[in-house]
């Protein structure tokens, strides 16, 4: 499934289902790798008569008395448009369940080259991918780009167009059992030497494998190390040109994080096996066993942290932290966006649609109604105190990029997939030949 530039983004339905009330990024999840769908099974809504911009997405519009938060958020927000513009926004959606024929990647990126759609929320791969073929609308002379979060910028410009916004930034932490850890005497860790010896100590406590690790996440700590420095006091731009010319190599950027996977895997602190064919919140020392506190650390989405059907409510007191790095604790930041085509017949209205959706109103109803982080600097939420430590490193610009579309190479799903080879007994030698065939170099 991958194609000329090596593209993936390995997030499925089962990755995010039990979570998808947190995050409309995640809705573009639910059709990526793992849950592959032909074109023509689209479910499409017939728009009333009037102005009409088609808007391909991975789900359908909600029924009025849906449950899903997210799915209900982001109608609230195409509702708002409607009544600003009197555009009708025509869903095309992306719902078969049972092929095994074309992601949501690829019809995504068919649909975008043949015009058939004007807007779309769109996974950084696609971003990426549309983005350098000049598909993609620029959307920085929109009203609603104006009070953007920096980080927003960088992750979603291109040759100097902003050419995706998302309606949220997802933020990525290590979900930890604090009680377990005082039990224990043992702080939270900060370095990746720091990590090592709490699961050390948990294991010589009877924790026999203290990370609950499942094939999609892992990937995580890598992006924490490798990208620690670039992003926090490093020249990004020149950075990520060198590695756009082949001067540098993502390989020598991450091979200090996959050498600390395989000392976790080594160590047995990670059960490889388990982790390679299990989904998130499903695996031994994922969903039921964290939250029973049996295992003491899990990796998760910030929004897995604000529903019942994940990690939220836990009997136990949890903090979710950043990633060890040599600059601390890191949040891995990661989101999707929202685009238009310019090859679609309704470009202006398209703009017009998006201005409303991603103005500081919705998406202030938006963050609210999901309790996420907002792309918008002058949009924010109470969290949950679970994650107010998470939510200090974010709001203090302390973070790593796992998707940035000024990369040429994808990074979130490439590098997901060469973890995974890692965990199917590759050496990291093997993994970083991996990454310099995905660079070219």
């Amino acid at each position: 499934m991958t194609n000329d530039k090596q593209r993936t983004l390995p997030q499925t339905i089962a990755a995010f289902a039990s979570a998808l009330a947190c995050a409309l990024a995640m809705m573009l999840a639910l059709s990526a790798c793992g849950s592959s769908k032909p074109v023509e099974d689209l479910a499409v809504q017939n728009a009333d008569s009037g102005p009409v911009v088609n808007f391909f997405s991975p789900m359908e519009k909600a029924s009025a008395d849906a449950e899903n938060t997210a799915r209900t958020a982001s109608d609230l927000t195409i509702a708002m448009a409607e009544e600003q513009t009197g555009i009708t926004v025509a869903y095309h959606t992306y719902t078969a369940e049972d092929y095994q024929d074309k992601t949501y990647d690829e019809v995504c990126i068919e649909r975008i080259r043949s015009g058939k759609d004007d807007m779309f929320l769109l996974n950084t791969d696609v971003i990426v991918e549309a983005g350098s073929e000049g598909l993609l609308v620029d959307l920085s002379d929109l009203p609603a780009a104006q009070n953007l979060r920096d980080v927003v910028r960088m992750a979603n410009t291109i040759d100097g167009k902003l050419v995706a916004i998302p309606q949220e930034v997802v933020a990525y932490g290590l979900y930890v059992n604090a009680d377990i850890f005082r039990d224990c005497q043992l702080g939270l860790p900060n370095t990746p030497e720091e990590f090592l010896e709490c699961c050390r100590v948990l294991k010589a406590n009877g924790y026999d494998t203290p990370i609950g690790a499942n094939r999609w996440w892992l990937e995580t700590f890598v992006f924490a190390q490798a990208y620690a420095d670039m992003y926090n006091g490093g020249d990004v731009d020149a950075e990520i040109a060198a590695l756009n010319a082949g001067e540098a190599r993502y390989s020598d950027y991450m091979r200090p994080g996959f050498e600390f996977l395989k000392q976790l895997i080594d160590a047995g602190y990670v059960d490889a096996q388990n982790a390679l064919v299990s989904e998130a919140f499903e695996g031994a020392g994922e969903g039921p066993d964290f939250m029973e506190g049996k295992t003491p650390i899990v990796m998760a989405y910030w929004g897995a942290a604000n529903t019942d059907t994940a990690y939220g409510n836990p009997s136990f007191d949890m903090e979710v932290i950043g990633f060890p790095s040599d600059k601390g604790q890191m949040p891995v930041l990661s989101m999707t966006g929202c685009a238009v085509a310019s090859k679609g017949e309704h470009v202006e209205e398209a703009l017009d649609v998006v201005d409303v959706i991603l103005s500081e109103e919705a998406l202030g109803l938006y963050a609210e109604k999901n309790r996420v982080i907002s792309p918008s600097k002058n949009v924010s939420v109470e969290c949950v105190d679970a994650l107010k430590p998470l939510s200090e490193k974010v709001e203090g610009d302390t973070y790593v990029l796992a998707s940035n579309a000024a990369m040429d190479v994808e990074q979130w799903g490439n590098v997901c997939l060469v973890v995974r080879d890692l965990l199917g007994g590759a050496s990291v030698d093997e993994c970083m030949a991996k990454l310099d065939e995905l660079q070219g170099v």
